[in-house]
């Protein structure tokens, strides 16, 4: 396995003969990781993993300064996984000044994620661009728990023509349901017991879909009372601060939301600050045609 910076890896890419998958990654790995890792290494001849800490898509005071580093550490997950090559760049050979020219989310950027925290997006297509460009991958694995960063790099794809076939990987989560994320380690014990209420909002909404056959106004409904009640339960026990950033039920393929009689594929979105963490989550929901 080889690690380096721009240089090093324009010289391995040279050398390379058949396809090369890409897994992009701010580092600080976890399971999550790892499984984009095992299948983007089933995809493909060679897998290059990125880990840099992008300082565009950070606003001001959010976490970039104290965001996990643990460099040794993700380097033997990337050799455990079996991947052939680490671009792990310094700042200033990605951004050697401010960038003029920059890649814009658009309007679907500017939703969920992109109006709580906005240039977000424009930083993160800004450096996948970046990635794209400089590695050349023929496929790339993202994790469908940043379903909106994945909805926005499908069009990045389709809308700059890069021949690159975007795999997405369904969420990961831990033993006790959590969405895996490298942000998890900021929880306290008792963050994270407020923080399932999430996961369990979630699969109360699916629940209702799958079994009971709800309609999204209901569905909607379901996973909003599920939300209320945990987080209720861990403020009456003395439990963090918490704050809903928003619980949307949006139609899958352009992340709008849904009417009261939609049928077809949807996604329940939910972002929640505990504490002074944001946590993301989501789970597709299909509803079928009557």
């Amino acid at each position: 396995m080889e690690i380096g910076g721009i240089p090093a890896l324009r010289a391995w890419r040279k050398r390379q003969t058949g396809t090369v998958a890409l897994v992009p990654t701010m580092g600080a790995l976890h399971s999550g990781h790892r499984a984009l890792m095992e299948r983007a290494r089933q995809t493909a001849d060679h897998l290059v993993v990125s880990i840099f800490v992008n300082p565009l898509q950070f606003g001001p005071g959010e976490d970039f300064t104290r965001y996990p580093r643990p460099f040794d550490e993700d380097i033997a997950a990337c050799e455990e996984a079996g991947a052939d090559f680490v671009f792990a760049p310094a700042f200033i050979e990605m951004y050697p000044s401010a960038p003029e020219v920059t890649v814009t989310g658009g309007r679907m950027g500017a939703v969920f994620e992109g109006a709580d925290r906005p240039g977000h997006f424009d930083g993160v297509l800004t450096v996948v661009t970046k990635l794209f460009t400089l590695i050349e991958p023929d496929v790339t694995v993202f994790g469908l728990k940043d379903i909106q960063q994945f909805s926005l790099v499908r069009r990045l794809i389709a809308d700059l023509d890069f021949d690159i076939e975007l795999i997405g990987l369904p969420v990961v989560r831990d033993r006790d349901g959590l969405a895996t994320s490298s942000r998890n380690e900021y929880l306290s014990p008792g963050e994270r017991a407020a923080a399932l209420a999430i996961p369990r909002a979630l699969a109360a909404a699916e629940k209702a879909v799958r079994i009971d056959r709800a309609l999204p106004p209901d569905t909607l409904d379901v996973a909003r009372r599920m939300l209320d009640i945990g987080l209720e339960t861990a403020r009456a026990e003395g439990g963090p601060d918490v704050r809903v950033h928003y619980l949307s039920l949006v139609d899958a393929a352009t992340l709008q939301p849904v009417s009261d009689h939609f049928r077809g594929s949807a996604l329940l979105l939910a972002a929640v600050t505990v504490g002074t963490t944001r946590l993301i989550d989501n789970v597709p929901l299909e509803f079928a045609a009557e």
